[in-house]
């Protein structure tokens, strides 16, 4: 594990990262979702796609990585191409889970690989509206110190920096950067998932021209039960992108 401290909009992030099979030729970026970190990731995929570099990089805020200020998800991106840079590293293949599919959508990677992937914005339920709209006139009135109440579950015990991140990237619409996205993309979801549902999935397939949809039995960490069948349909898309 290493440790390279960025600078960015006047501030300082340490990011932690690990790169497995350093001589390999081909640079392959994984992201973790919100509230994970790079050791999940690293201890699914590892054992896998040898022939690639693996980096596994822990997002500001997570796992062994700092986070210093407030961020939206494409400044997280800007960061992870800032230690890119540093590292030398291109932008042949990027997967990310969740969160960090958004942040490797801006990326604009030459394979995109997104499992259960964020960025489609999904209506509240009429329960959590309700929620909000009460949260807010207590606020009104004096009563914000309740509001541990109605903090989402991923957002209780984050930093105040982290929280407002949340806030900043949690409604998110990213539906016209995946229309924008030209190169190839591989979507891989669990049929079961509900923290991003199989309808964005579909959604996310309707608007990237160039992809695949490959659906697993499974929730939102399907992919820990089926990483060599993923890993070996990474490698075979990334061989036959070279062939054209």
């Amino acid at each position: 594990m290493a440790v390279k401290s960025i600078q960015y909009k006047q501030h300082t992030f340490d990011i932690s990262y690990e790169i497995i099979n350093p001589n390999a030729q081909v640079d392959l970026i994984i992201l973790h979702g919100w509230g994970s970190n790079k050791n999940l990731m690293k201890q699914t995929f590892s054992p896998y796609m040898e022939s690639f570099r693996h980096i596994y990089i822990d997002l500001p805020g997570f796992g062994n990585s700092t986070c210093s200020a407030a961020l939206t998800t494409a400044d997280v991106a800007r960061i992870v191409e800032l230690l890119m840079i540093h590292m030398n590293a291109s932008k042949d293949i990027i997967l990310g889970h969740s969160f960090g599919g958004k942040v490797a959508l801006l990326l604009e990677p030459k394979l995109l690989v997104l499992i259960a992937s964020a960025g489609i914005f999904i209506p509240k339920p009429l329960k959590v509206q309700v929620k909000i709209a009460l949260f807010k006139a207590m606020k009104a009135v004096g009563l914000s110190k309740f509001h541990s109440l109605f903090v989402a579950d991923d957002a209780k015990q984050l930093s105040k920096y982290m929280y407002q991140t949340f806030k900043n990237v949690v409604n998110e619409d990213f539906s016209d950067e995946f229309a924008k996205f030209e190169e190839k993309a591989l979507l891989f979801w669990g049929n079961e998932d509900t923290a991003t549902p199989l309808e964005s999935a579909k959604k996310i397939h309707g608007l990237v021209k160039n992809s695949a949809l490959e659906v697993y039995d499974g929730d939102h960490y399907f992919f820990m039960q089926h990483a060599k069948e993923i890993a070996k349909k990474i490698q075979t898309a990334f061989l036959a992108s070279m062939q054209n």
